[in-house]
């Protein structure tokens, strides 16, 4: 098991969403010193850049890649170029810049977009090459796919030490509630905010409400991240989530429940549902690293909520 507190670690997205939670993780349970830390922005290192991606892991021990382009069903389907380009990119430079820099072990964040369209619930590691993924967003899901099939190729050329995680849909304070990039839960909760402060006795919702999705507590999903940084050494991808299964319906009704607004739901089935139905088979990282997400779904939607209320300003 590696001692995090012991090593040097770059971490790439570490002032978003959940770079954030990550970093706090690190200082403040893992003990980690500040100095160890390299946290670098976007404006300093922009690491669709090769020189910057060199920069960044000199004299690194371990990195662990959050940093991507992301964004709902509508950014990926207004910029899949820019999704495809930017994530591929920026990973396969930053681990091919990580093994000649002689870095101990390479974290790489992967996603569920990955997963085939028409993938059976619930997902197993084992169906992700079995086809093609939901075309809204593809090409994102390809970028981050490929991050797997490099950490596998350098592992049985170089043995170089990389490992690859997908995160299910994550939430939780300090998420990106921007109207243009959120994804469904920040989303659901700005527009229900939004609605109750303009008094407007209706929200307006993508889809039919039909889809369902797994959600995973950021917090939760950090726990997952070190563990498996820790423990975890193999090339088979694991799936990071709960067991969880929930319909966008039934979802926003929660959100409009526990915001108290009583408005009605208005579905606006002209635009995409996005993949069918999400829900994880999380049995491999229980059985490689002991994880298993905690935080109860309505507390931490509550929690969600109540950061975005009184930080809607910023």
């Amino acid at each position: 098991m590696i001692n995090l507190a012991d090593k040097k670690i770059l971490i790439t997205g570490a002032n978003g969403f959940l770079g954030k939670h990550l970093v706090k993780n690190l200082l403040e349970k893992r003990k980690v010193p500040k100095k160890n830390l390299f946290l670098p922005k976007f404006e300093e290192l922009d690491l669709r850049k090769l020189e910057n991606c060199q920069k960044a892991v000199q004299n690194q021990d371990i990195v662990i890649h959050l940093a991507a382009k992301v964004g709902g069903i509508g950014l990926n389907k207004e910029i899949p170029g820019e999704m495809f380009y930017d994530n591929a990119i920026m990973g396969i430079q930053l681990m091919e810049s990580a093994r000649k820099a002689g870095v101990e072990k390479f974290v790489a964040l992967g996603s569920i977009c990955a997963y085939p369209k028409f993938t059976p619930v619930p997902f197993k590691e084992d169906d992700l090459w079995n086809g093609y993924p939901e075309e809204t967003n593809a090409p994102y899901g390809l970028a981050k796919k490929m991050l797997l099939v490099q950490a596998q190729a350098y592992r049985q050329q170089y043995d170089f030490n990389s490992i690859f995680l997908m995160p299910i849909n994550l939430y939780g304070p300090e998420d990106n509630f921007a109207e243009k990039s959120s994804h469904v839960i920040p989303a659901l909760i700005k527009k229900v905010a939004e609605a109750k402060k303009d008094n407007k006795d209706y929200i307006e919702v993508w889809g039919t409400g039909k889809a369902t999705r797994g959600f995973l507590y950021a917090e939760d999903a950090v726990e997952g991240i070190l563990s498996a940084t820790e423990k975890y050494d193999k090339s088979e991808p694991i799936n990071l989530g709960s067991d969880m299964e929930i319909s966008i319906k039934d979802l926003a009704e929660l959100i409009c429940k526990l915001m108290d607004f009583k408005g009605e739901i208005r579905w606006d089935t002209t635009k995409p549902d996005g993949q069918p139905r999400r829900c994880l088979d999380v049995s491999r990282a229980k059985k490689e690293f002991d994880f298993v997400a905690e935080t109860n779904f309505e507390q931490g939607l509550k929690n969600t909520i109540n950061w975005y209320l009184n930080n809607q300003n910023i």
